[in-house]
């Protein structure tokens, strides 16, 4: 007997997600690339920016699901402020870089 799949905040743009997830693949490969070639310097930071973003929007989608989704069913069984303190958390990894 199999267990049903858990609905995600993100289960609506899984695909979108997955698809936005393989782009970002493609350009660290191309940053490897870049790197293995003897690229210029400002130009693959500039690539590793571009990838920096794409991430930030993936981020920024997966916390609009989980406000959307999970933080309103976790407020229904009674753990909003757990919820909260949850997704600030991750925030708060997210915004911290260098």
């Amino acid at each position: 007997m199999s267990t049903p799949t858990p609905i995600r905040g993100y289960t609506a743009t899984k695909d979108q997600l997955l698809a936005r997830l393989r782009r970002v693949e493609g350009q660290v490969r191309g940053i490897e690339k870049m790197v293995d070639e003897d690229r210029y310097c400002i130009d693959v930071l500039t690539q590793i920016s571009a990838i920096q973003a794409a991430l930030d929007k993936v981020a920024l989608g997966l916390l609009d699901g989980h406000a959307r989704h999970c933080m309103h069913e976790g407020a229904a069984e009674g753990r909003a402020d757990e919820m909260a303190t949850e997704m600030m958390a991750a925030v708060g990894r997210l915004m911290k870089r260098g």
